[in-house]
């Protein structure tokens, strides 16, 4: 898979997933050269930028644009209080959903918080503990009604609903910042259906506060995410029948959806281009295939064919990557992104450290990579840390002391060492068999294990990996002692990216850590000076590979984008790694 969860993202085998390092290009940030590996973008704010977006140069209007998604499961939800994926948040946080906030690509090509449905990028009393939006009044909803600021509480009221939403962003954010969160079920889970119990948001005519039981200095980029935008109040979001059709605020709503298929949005007619500062509406169509071939895909995208000169791919199999190289030119285009890749042994099932160390010098990190139709060092380089290159407070810190690479021989001693050098280490794991080239990087993954000293069983499923290690009821998942989970942060900070991976019981914790003395580290680091976070999260990060190792990072990503000839702005966009959706048009 190349794209799943949001701010997940599994990629090619089971346990293959994604993130961002190296140096930038020679060529700079506005069009990375593919072939060398990029640095992840830093991020600016704009709080005065207003609408309409400033015009594309050429753009012209009409015409339907095909996405081809590789590998990439479409996303299990349309609802934005729900959705947490980077294939899914991608899209429709550009095209369809709006927030309070929202990322443009700069003039030089790094990402741009700027104001969306609010007016700026919100105002924090001194602590911030309290956060105040003032909501514009000419955004519209896709049936021309205004979108008010009791909707936009309301839809972030929905956030703390973790009954409703088991999975979703606000589980992970509004729920351990949002005052008095801890005592609220949400509207549908606490039968509470206009979020009248809940005291930490109020409306204030255009104007929305939210209460913190914590300094939050990274609000407005929470902002960002659609889980921080409206719903429609009462009965017409309730959340299984919105899940599948939800109203747009962006310059496209949803014309057909089949979640294993594809995905049709065309223009919302009601959005008006002055409310807002960072989207277009130039083509009439968008056209998302998802789970697509690869080979097929490679194939439409460089022999010229017609179908491939309006359509773009997300990704380019290794096997053709210097021949895409040669053929597209420009338009081939490397986005660094901010997201780790990790495997993850079961922390309750293999309690030894060895074991887990032993893991780290049995995974056979380029003949996956390969397999999985990754460029080594141009989509996938070796991790060190979980944080990746370029987030603030990182430290240079490597598992077992050293930077793991594949060492059989290595493994092998550490698994005598824990008392295991008689028989193989039985590990359990599974993949989805449904797509090549997970099937392909299992294969190698297996046998990579096998030979550092594990004895393998990889049981196939028929779905999603990640909807099998997110199921605490899954018999399947339930025997597994090796999962994985690649994080893709909202924004770069390691209170972003630690908290969701290591709090115990934290949805995406796949490796069922649970340690009271990390979990209290990271709450005391949310009480520190804003000057002094960065810093912290970067010695947390240390301490916890060093002494618990509950993750291997595997790789930091960038991705690969191939874009027919008649695809006007190839572009990427750096704040989810995906397409710049926002900016593109059919040259006619």
């Amino acid at each position: 898979m190349r794209g799943t969860r949001p701010l997940v993202v599994a990629t090619g085998a089971a346990l293959l997933l994604a993130a961002c390092s190296g140096q930038h290009t020679e060529r700079g940030w506005d069009s990375p050269r593919p072939g060398a590996y990029a640095q992840p973008p830093g991020v600016s704010k704009d709080p005065m930028r207003r609408g309409p977006a400033p015009a594309v140069a050429g753009a012209t209007p009409g015409g339907t644009i095909t996405v081809f998604l590789p590998g990439a499961p479409g996303p299990d939800t349309l609802d934005p209080t729900g959705g947490w994926s980077v294939t899914g948040n991608a899209i429709q946080q550009a095209l369809v959903s709006r927030s309070l906030t929202q990322y443009a690509r700069g003039d030089d090509g790094r990402p741009v918080l700027v104001p969306d449905l609010a007016t700026d990028l919100g105002r924090p009393n001194d602590d911030f503990t309290e956060w105040t939006f003032t909501i514009r009044d000419d955004a519209t909803w896709e049936d021309g009604a205004p979108v008010t600021a009791e909707e936009v509480a309301f839809g972030i009221c929905r956030s703390l609903d973790s009954g409703a939403f088991p999975s979703g962003p606000g589980t992970e954010y509004s729920t351990h910042y949002f005052a008095g969160a801890e005592d609220y079920a949400g509207p549908y889970t606490g039968d509470d259906p206009g979020c009248d119990d809940y005291a930490g948001i109020s409306v204030d005519g255009q104007d929305v506060t939210i209460e913190m039981d914590r300094p939050f200095p990274d609000m407005d980029h929470w902002g960002a995410v659609m889980a921080m935008g409206p719903a429609p109040l009462g009965e017409a979001s309730e959340p299984s029948t919105y899940a599948q059709r939800p109203l747009a605020t962006g310059p496209y709503e949803v014309e057909s959806w089949d979640p294993a298929e594809e995905l049709v949005l065309v223009r919302n007619d009601e959005w008006e281009p002055g409310s807002d500062p960072a989207r277009h509406q130039y083509a009439d169509r968008f056209v998302f295939k998802f789970n697509q071939d690869q080979a097929r895909v490679d194939e439409i995208m460089l022999s010229g064919s017609t179908g491939g000169r309006t359509a773009v791919s997300t990704s380019v199999g290794s096997g053709r990557y210097l021949e895409a190289s040669a053929l597209l030119g420009d338009r081939l285009v490397q986005q660094a992104t901010q997201c780790v890749s990790t495997i993850a042994p079961d922390h309750t099932r293999i309690t030894d450290i060895r074991v887990r160390r032993a893991l780290a010098h049995a995974y056979p990190y380029e003949d996956v990579w390969i397999a999985s139709g990754e460029v080594p060092g141009v989509t996938r380089v070796p991790a060190g840390p979980i944080m990746p290159p370029g987030m603030a407070g990182r430290r240079d810190v490597q598992v077992d002391g050293e930077e793991a690479t594949y060492d059989p021989e290595r493994s092998r001693e550490l698994l005598a060492e824990a008392g295991h050098g008689d028989e193989p280490y039985p590990i359990t794991m599974a993949y989805n068999e449904l797509d090549p080239l997970a099937t392909a990087a299992q294969a190698q993954l297996t046998t990579g294990l096998e030979e550092g000293g594990f004895d393998v069983t990889a049981i196939p499923v028929q779905q999603s990996i990640y909807s099998v290690w997110l199921d605490p009821d899954n018999e399947v998942n339930q025997g597994l002692d090796l999962r994985g989970v690649s994080w893709c942060p909202m924004w770069p900070a390691g209170s972003a990216l630690l908290p969701p991976l290591l709090r115990s019981g934290a949805p995406f914790n796949t490796a069922h850590f649970a340690e009271p003395s990390i979990d209290r580290a990271m709450d005391d680091i949310a009480q520190l000076p804003v000057e002094e976070q960065a810093a912290a999260w970067g010695e947390l990060d240390e301490r916890v590979l060093t002494d618990h190792l509950p993750f291997i990072p595997t790789s930091y990503a960038n991705r690969l984008f191939a874009f027919g000839d008649r695809v006007g702005n190839p572009t990427g966009e750096g704040s989810m790694g995906a397409p710049n959706y926002k900016d593109l048009f059919v040259v006619r």
